[in-house]
């Protein structure tokens, strides 16, 4: 059994409580306002749940992370980007970036965890400046990937990323690894494709050490970090 929060003044247990079985479920219910959210992800803790389910948050051990020491960029990709004509920006198109995350299929998906609530939730993040996007564009001005997630400090926690074409979301996560903006992205659960890019997998109390000390530093514009890098 997982403990329910209070919906109108949540106190999340400690991550130390989460199940092995499903890996890192810690509680349910509680609420998305923005400083909930916050509160959660400053202590290594989010929100992923489907319709129909209810509020449920997560903080799984061992955690997949990604810096810009370990990202791995192939040759091949390399060449890619030297020879493309997209455009790639940050913030701006953040519920465009959202929703298209929400509407892909995924393999290993039934359905989608991005729901009409928590896209609003993550949209009034972004308002108040704690989510942020990189959009990909092609060369007729179309969105063809992109990710998003939650900035705090020096850490970026991603949520989702899409792609309609080839390498799109792998030049969206290079730009965001190259920004100059953050010394760690949480990729909070291990995928084939993250390892291939440099993903590795930490102990949740590394992580979290890490990461307490890291949101506290402050940091520079993802929009100046990005352009700055296709400048170069």
């Amino acid at each position: 059994m997982i403990p329910w929060i209070d919906e109108d003044n949540p106190v999340f247990p400690p991550v130390e409580q989460a199940l092995k079985d499903p890996d890192g479920l810690l509680c349910a219910g509680g609420n998305l306002r923005p400083t909930t959210l916050l509160q959660a992800y400053s202590h290594g803790i989010f929100p992923w749940y489907s319709d129909g389910q209810p509020l449920l948050w997560w903080s799984p051990d061992p955690r997949m992370v990604l810096t810009p020491q370990t990202l791995h960029v192939s040759r091949s990709m390399k060449r890619f980007l030297r020879k493309m004509q997209w455009t790639v920006t940050a913030d701006k198109a953040f519920p465009q970036v959202i929703e298209a995350c929400s509407a892909i299929p995924r393999d290993d998906q039934d359905g989608t965890w991005i729901t009409e609530e928590m896209m609003q939730a993550y949209i009034n993040l972004y308002y108040l400046g704690f989510t942020h996007s990189i959009e990909v564009w092609d060369e007729k001005g179309k969105l063809i990937g992109g990710l998003y997630g939650v900035a705090m400090g020096r850490v970026f926690f991603g949520e989702s990323m899409f792609s309609f074409e080839t390498n799109a979301s792998k030049t969206a996560l290079v730009s965001l690894m190259n920004s100059g903006c953050y010394d760690l992205v949480d990729c909070q659960m291990h995928t084939a494709h993250l390892e291939t890019m440099g993903g590795q997998i930490q102990p949740r109390s590394v992580f979290l050490i890490a990461m307490q000390t890291l949101i506290k530093r402050p940091t520079s514009s993802l929009v100046t970090g990005v352009e700055s890098f296709y400048e170069k």
